[in-house]
């Protein structure tokens, strides 16, 4: 049997979903993040040397990698991911790659830079801390987002789906980036990913994933 290793509210929420869409049997060991530094617990190094989630297990093969889980998946099964030759095949693999190399990043600098005036920097410091996220975010990182939330926002304006007409692993691998990017920054100006988020809010696959694995927050 299936056994996903998932960490409560990380990116293994979309391993998870794939497997309810997929319809599988699995086994779910689930961690909780710590209190204090929200980091993963260090048993998570006993599945995987890096210490991080998702991590599946399927007999004697252990595959980490949110991406090459659901490419793994996929393979398993022969669904939800179009043909690789094709023009759906090729925007899946397209947005696949994308999610983790291109948007991902500025999520994670955007959560950096939150923390430079909070609790956890020395007080004397926090000043300029928050001036210096407010000048990197102003500058660099508000122009990055908003150009790469208009340009999924574009892709999405004329087909329900990323890589078409049917969901694939292309919507799973890019759930939580824009989900992260809506529930930080804001979808409002952007209508196609809105609509997008409402679709996949409303899959029977997705509440059983939440009920599964328990709430889900974006860290």
């Amino acid at each position: 049997m299936l056994k996903l290793h998932h960490l409560e509210n990380s990116r293994s929420q979309r391993v998870l979903w794939l497997l309810e869409e997929l319809g599988l049997d699995y086994e779910l060991v689930l961690y909780k993040r710590d209190p204090r530094t929200m980091l993963a617990p260090p048993e998570l190094k006993r599945v995987h040397p890096l210490g991080l989630s998702p991590v599946l297990e399927d007999g004697d093969r252990i595959v980490a990698e949110s991406g090459a889980i659901l490419e793994y998946l996929a393979r398993k099964t022969g669904s939800f991911r179009p043909d690789p030759d094709s023009a759906d095949g090729m925007a899946c693999t397209h947005w696949l790659h994308y999610a983790e190399g291109s948007l991902m990043p500025l999520l994670l600098m955007g959560l950096v830079l939150g923390q430079l005036g909070g609790a956890r920097v020395p007080f004397l410091v926090r000043p300029v801390g928050k001036a210096l996220a407010k000048g990197v975010r102003a500058s660099f990182l508000n122009p990055r987002l908003s150009l790469h939330l208009g340009y999924v926002d574009e892709a999405l304006r004329d087909q329900p789906w990323l890589a078409g007409d049917a969901l694939s692993i292309a919507d799973v691998q890019m759930s939580f980036p824009l989900q992260a990017a809506s529930s930080r920054e804001g979808a409002g100006p952007y209508p196609a990913i809105t609509a997008w988020l409402a679709r996949i809010a409303a899959r029977p696959a997705w509440a059983r994933a939440l009920e599964r694995g328990g709430p889900y927050a974006y860290i």
